[in-house]
């Protein structure tokens, strides 16, 4: 049997600051549940990799979690920019995020160094009576405020009432408890992550809703000026989840959208290493839905040629409306 070695802690000379050594690092959050759930995650797999590793978790509050309202397509970055600017400043070492949040635009001073093994990125019906989308009664009024999912569910049934629902999912169960909404639609990792037991029967089948680009993966960032902290980032890094997501947010980069656009996309490596890619863009009442496939080596360059196809098919017109 091949002896197995623990990676060591790589040496700095470039720390965060005078009293920090590379042994004791701060992990920066948002406040959230499912934030510091998710967080945890990548503490725990640093510390596993690294297990003289000392870690610490600061958590701060973004403006998206301070909004009430439904999100406007302008509003890049809601959820991130606060800790970017936090991990710039050199208060924190590593900031995490969803990376379905994260701008596609990269700031160069704050690269992803780190993608997680990806969780399922499918979502979810919750609703108190059970059932399918599509054994939902006429009518029935369902909350999200992603437009992605507005648009799917309305091209999928015309008939539905898309009800505005902010806050953390926890709260948003609540108001659907209280009855303020028939059902919800959520993203299955968050539920996973927060120990929240779904049925297999309400799992949305892809052909009715694609994800958010880059939904179920979680993402690390380090300064540019930290190979230290990029040398342990790189070793919790899953080569699989970062080319998928590469494609779809490709994707959505070629297309110009924000992660609050009508625009889906999910990737998969098939048997033979290709990626098999499918991607939408939507109009905001679901009237108008532009699909387009396709398979290929680079996760880059597929994402651009799908994006190419999706504008020979009208994606300019669908998009206009934002």
């Amino acid at each position: 049997m091949q002896a197995t070695t623990t990676p060591k802690l790589p040496r700095s000379s470039s720390r965060r600051s005078s009293h920090c050594d590379v042994n004791n690092v701060l992990v920066g959050t948002r406040r959230s549940p499912l934030a510091r759930k998710q967080t945890a995650l990548v503490c725990d797999r640093l510390r596993a990799v690294f297990p003289d590793l000392a870690v610490r978790t600061v958590e701060i509050t973004t403006t998206g979690d301070q909004l009430t309202g439904p999100l406007r397509g302008e509003n890049k970055g809601l959820f991130t920019s606060e800790l970017e600017e936090v991990l710039m400043g050199g208060d924190i070492d590593f900031a995490v995020h969803s990376l379905k949040d994260l701008p596609v635009a990269p700031r160069p001073e704050v690269p992803i160094r780190a993608i997680l093994a990806r969780e399922t990125a499918r979502d979810v019906l919750m609703s108190i009576a059970g059932g399918r989308v599509g054994e939902l009664p006429h009518g029935a009024s369902i909350g999200t405020s992603s437009r992605r999912r507005r648009a799917q569910l309305l091209a999928w049934r015309p008939d539905l009432e898309v009800v505005p629902v902010r806050g953390n999912v926890g709260t948003r169960l609540s108001k659907m408890r209280a009855g303020q909404v028939d059902a919800l639609v959520l993203a299955a990792a968050g539920l996973t992550r927060l120990g929240i037991d779904y049925h297999d029967d309400a799992v949305v089948p892809m052909e009715v809703m694609l994800p958010a680009p880059g939904q179920g993966a979680l993402a690390v960032q380090c300064r540019a000026d930290r190979p230290d902290a990029a040398a342990m980032l790189a070793a919790i890094d899953c080569p699989g989840a970062r080319r998928t997501t590469t494609a779809e947010r490709a994707f959505l980069a070629a297309l110009g959208g924000g992660c609050a656009a009508p625009i889906a996309a999910y990737a998969r490596q098939g048997p033979s290493g290709r990626l098999m890619m499918r991607g939408l863009v939507a109009t905001l009442d679901g009237a108008r839905v532009i699909r387009v496939a396709g398979e290929g080596k680079s996760a880059e360059a597929l994402g651009r040629r799908l994006a190419d196809v999706a504008w020979q098919k009208g994606a300019a017109e669908v998009l206009r409306e934002l």
